[in-house]
């Protein structure tokens, strides 16, 4: 996984720099430290999915050419098969699965997310990003972590909210769970 972080980072990095962007300006238009910034382009912290979203905004690619290295072609549609999608370890609580990786000029990044049961009992660790987010409890269940609220979703449950604010999810019953999420 060291490897495929690495490498993100380095197309984050050449991306960046043929865009003309500084350090300080993408820090900046992320909302976080220039230090954390660095960190993320020289392969050290690994990337959270959100914000290779927001950095595929800013350096206007879709986010699969930071994920794979290949301009996404299809622009009518795009069929990704059962466990066929791209799948990304992002955070060590989530994997994800990109479902639309092919499809050019999306509005929204499509994910089916697989989250683990946790030893600890302490609360996961949050994230924020720009925009807005939707999920979909497909099996299992969850407790949502979003601003000063806990909330327990089950097969069946969504939620859609302003993914500025911090949130996190957890899978509960010592269960694994998965969730569709839509980035918008």
């Amino acid at each position: 996984m060291q490897e495929k972080i690495i490498e993100i980072a380095a197309r984050v990095r050449e991306l960046r720099e043929l865009s003309d962007f500084t350090v300080k300006d993408v820090a900046e238009y992320l909302q976080i430290s220039d230090e954390t910034y660095e960190n993320y382009e020289n392969g050290s912290e690994d990337i959270p999915a959100s914000m290779l979203f927001e950095l595929a905004h800013k350096l206007r690619v879709d986010m699969a050419t930071l994920l794979t290295g290949e301009e996404p072609r299809m622009n009518v549609f795009t069929v990704t098969r059962d466990g066929k999608g791209v799948s990304v370890e992002r955070r060590k609580q989530y994997r994800y699965q990109n479902l639309a990786e092919k499809f050019i000029h999306k509005k929204a990044e499509f994910f089916i997310v697989s989250v683990e049961p946790r030893s600890s009992g302490a609360k996961p660790e949050t994230n924020s990003h720009p925009g807005q987010e939707f999920n979909y409890v497909l099996e299992g269940s969850l407790k949502v972590y979003i601003h000063h609220n806990e909330i327990v979703l089950n097969k069946g449950d969504s939620i859609y909210f302003d993914s500025t604010y911090e949130h996190a999810m957890e899978a509960l019953e010592g269960e694994p769970a998965r969730f569709l999420a839509v980035i918008i």
